[in-house]
């Protein structure tokens, strides 16, 4: 992803891997809109880590600080791709992919040999940090500790799954889309904004509440309420974002 990282994202519909035939499509904000449930459910399953799935890795007797990234990402993939994966990968069905035994350096990878494609650690790292950068995601970096705040972390999780195992889906870009629309910032209408990638939209997003805390700091300022020195994080003394 290195020579990709140096282009604009704001001018893409898609993002090559380096060194594989694969490509990861930006969708637009109705594409996602038209399934957003699902579409939130695939990005977040493709870049989760083992303590997102603490739950159901111990449910298959896995213990979770056991596994990587790329070991989930292997076990979830081959599931998913059964599915429409169109929404990021455009036309290439991967649903032949399965693991195999990549006999040079003796280490498990996905391969679909109807497309001629392996998805190494490599690979899944530049896809994951692309799927990341394009929907602004965060690693997930949180640990449990030692065993006793493991057991203790599983068992809230698990309690928390069950009490929401039943609520309907509750919209996030529907309710963002609603919310930069009525800002006089945005400049895109309902129907203007379908036409944005998700990129776009996240990057206007985050200028806009980057405006918004700054504006309000300065108000805090000039009123003497506020004394920057004092300030833990500067950024909000900027009105440019600073990832």
């Amino acid at each position: 992803m290195e020579n990709e990282s140096k282009k604009s994202f704001l001018k893409l519909s898609s993002v090559k891997i380096p060194g594989s035939k694969l490509s990861i499509r930006i969708p637009t904000v109705g594409e996602i809109l038209d399934n957003e449930p699902y579409y939130y459910h695939l990005i977040s399953s493709l870049t989760a880590t083992p303590f997102q799935y603490m739950v159901q890795l111990d449910d298959m007797g896995i213990d979770f600080t056991t596994v990587t990234d790329y070991q989930l990402f292997m076990m979830l993939f081959s599931s998913l791709s059964k599915g429409d994966m169109s929404i990021l990968f455009g036309d290439i069905d991967l649903s032949d992919t399965a693991l195999y035994k990549n006999n040079q350096n003796d280490t498990l990878v996905l391969y679909s040999s109807k497309n001629d494609i392996i998805i190494d650690e490599l690979t899944y790292r530049q896809l994951v940090d692309i799927i990341r950068k394009i929907n602004g995601l965060k690693r997930e970096n949180r640990t449990a500790g030692n065993k006793d705040a493991q057991k203790l972390r599983l068992k809230i999780e698990r309690k928390k799954q069950k009490q929401n195992a039943n609520k309907p889906y509750e919209p996030y870009l529907e309710k963002l889309v609603t919310a930069l629309v009525n800002r006089a910032e945005f400049k895109y209408n309902y129907e203007q904004v379908n036409h944005l990638t998700i990129y776009q939209f996240n990057q206007s997003f985050e200028q806009i509440k980057t405006s918004i805390n700054f504006d309000n700091t300065m108000i805090g300022v000039y009123a003497g309420t506020v004394d920057t020195s004092k300030l833990k994080d500067k950024s909000c003394l900027s009105w440019i974002p600073i990832e």
